[in-house]
């Protein structure tokens, strides 16, 4: 890594730990995890507003809070008028908000697929599946679910990661075999160290900072 790089990850990135203290504070002066999130999503969502719409968009979500940003996208879209699949990857998600995100769905024109097999080739797909928690080797569904965002990509669609490309380690950007391969990663706050090492860099594609909130609520922690 050059000293250009390292300058750039001291200065402009946050790790895991360090996002979820800034969360934490933020929420604890009153910015809610679950606006947090609709921010997020909604911030993600108007990247894919440079496409020429209203487009086929394909949702691939997990279970956690990754998850919950591509269902407030996904419920965007809809409201749009955008035709909207939405695949879970591994089930139905199991964090409080993003729960609540994935009710929000119910009354709306989304298809949610019975498995990858179901999904029609996209314009644009979201990959919603992991976050910043991943670590290590790729789940077998979690594999499948990148293969099929990978071959959607290879026919054609623009893959739009939410804050990292599934398959990565956020903090040492380490990458999983068969991790998905973006075309753009919004991050949310903050770039991670994923963003700056070469090898997982590569995956991101264009990568976009989206300002959440954050900053007006912890701004005197981090200027400690």
């Amino acid at each position: 890594m050059t000293q250009q790089e390292e300058r750039a990850m001291h200065h402009e990135t946050v790790t895991t730990a360090e996002m979820k203290a800034l969360e934490h504070a933020a929420n604890e002066n009153g910015l809610l995890y679950i606006q947090m999130m609709e921010n997020a999503g909604r911030a993600a969502f108007a990247q894919l507003r440079r496409l020429p719409g209203p487009v086929r968009l394909l949702v691939v979500a997990g279970k956690g809070n990754n998850g919950g940003d591509g269902f407030v996208m996904a419920r965007v879209a809809a409201k749009l008028g955008w035709p909207v699949q939405l695949l879970l990857a591994e089930g139905e998600p199991k964090t409080p908000d993003a729960i609540t995100n994935f009710a929000l769905l119910h009354d709306l024109p989304v298809e949610i697929l019975p498995d990858a097999a179901a999904a029609a080739q996209a314009d644009a797909v979201v990959d919603a599946l992991y976050g910043t928690g991943f670590h290590g080797a790729l789940r077998p569904a979690g594999r499948a679910a990148c293969e099929l965002m990978n071959q959607q990509r290879a026919n054609g669609a623009f893959v739009l990661a939410v804050d990292l490309p599934s398959g990565i380690n956020a903090d040492t950007g380490a990458v999983a075999e068969g991790a998905v391969q973006a075309d753009l990663t919004v991050t949310f706050h903050r770039a991670k160290p994923l963003h700056f090492v070469p090898e997982s860099a590569g995956r991101c594609g264009e990568v976009v900072v989206a300002d959440i909130g954050i900053d007006a609520y912890v701004a005197s922690r981090e200027e400690e």
